[in-house]
């Protein structure tokens, strides 16, 4: 029996995304459970978390299992993931070992590993995630690499809950590029991109340039989503227009795919554009939209004091929601 594991939403139906948000909700009206009872799962970390830490380690507690944490090169040794590698550098030991001997200890391993940013080709083969995929026998969580589907999730559950209703096609949807002092992962945007038009919803991709379009990987998976589910896909360089109308406006920041490697190069573009911040003004132009962001968010930079602590924004309920979309997906593997 091949192991299942959660990398991307791209590779579950749309049945099992519904039939995982309907869990969500409900372990969002009823804390504790037993689902994990007796079960437990290594959360690796290669880089910084906050909310992905606290959610999961808090949420096998909730169900009864327990989380251990990992930070490879700090707490834990350097991991070796290319194939055939001599191992005469800082890495101690190799992927192949290291998925299956936890996959001896835990029934479920989490993986948070960024891109390194310098070579987009090399970064959007996902290496790190994958390999722990190809040899762990137990199920492998994606908690964010090239893309953040538990994000996606805890996104898709604060809509379907504002607006009351599971079913979100009509609503126009704007994801947004917004400013940030540094060049930024594109997970969040691809992530978004995917499960928007999944959804069904009339989505636009608003970004300074026709560098900053997403990879074709995942403007790929869009297309094919607006034919499976109807809506429609769009980009769009002019934020008055984009935002004229909207239902959601989404906002997240991510460097240009063809700069990678020369961020220098990429910075003036990304200074000239720093008008793109989410403001009482855009907001204004929308259809009583709300706005939401993965965080953490830079107030005044990506979006204003005044749009952040507006009613309109759902920011924090997406946050609650990761805890719950993670209790789902973490039952659903383990069992």
């Amino acid at each position: 029996m091949t192991t299942r594991h959660f990398l991307s939403t791209q590779d579950w139906s749309r049945a099992d995304l519904d039939a995982l948000l309907a869990q969500a909700a409900a372990f969002k009206r009823t804390k504790a459970g037993r689902e994990l009872a007796g079960k437990s799962i290594a959360l690796l970390f290669f880089n910084p978390s906050m909310r992905t830490r606290t959610s999961f380690e808090l949420g096998a507690f909730q169900l009864g299992g327990h989380a251990i944490v990992l930070a490879p090169g700090k707490d834990a040794w350097p991991i070796e993931f290319d194939v055939g590698a001599v191992m005469d550098g800082e890495a101690e030991e190799h992927v192949a070992e290291v998925a299956r001997v936890l996959s001896r200890y835990v029934d479920l391993i989490g993986v948070r590993a960024f891109p390194k940013f310098q070579d987009w080709s090399v970064d959007r083969e996902d290496r790190v995630i994958r390999t722990f995929a190809k040899y762990a026998t137990v199920p492998v969580i994606n908690m964010e690499t090239i893309t953040h589907p538990m994000q996606e999730l805890a996104h898709i559950l604060a809509l379907q809950q504002h607006f009351g209703t599971s079913d979100l096609r009509g609503r126009k949807y704007v994801l947004t590029w917004t400013y940030h002092p540094k060049p930024l992962n594109t997970a969040v945007a691809n992530s978004a991109l995917q499960i928007a038009t999944r959804y069904g919803m009339d989505v636009t991709l608003l970004c300074p340039t026709p560098d900053y379009v997403l990879d074709t990987r995942y403007m790929d998976f869009a297309r094919a989503n607006v034919a499976e589910n109807g809506g429609s896909l769009s980009v769009s360089h002019d934020p008055d227009s984009a935002y004229r109308g909207a239902h959601v406006v989404y906002a997240k920041s991510w460097g240009a795919l063809p700069y990678f490697g020369r961020w220098a190069d990429e910075k003036p573009i990304r200074d000239a554009h720093k008008h793109f911040i989410v403001d009482e003004r855009k907001m204004a132009l929308t259809d009583g939209g709300v706005f939401s962001h993965c965080l953490p968010l830079r107030r005044n930079v990506k979006a204003t004091d005044a749009v952040m602590d507006s009613p309109a924004c759902i920011a924090i309920d997406e946050a609650e929601n990761r805890l719950h979309v993670q209790k789902a997906v973490m039952a659903k593997l383990a069992s």
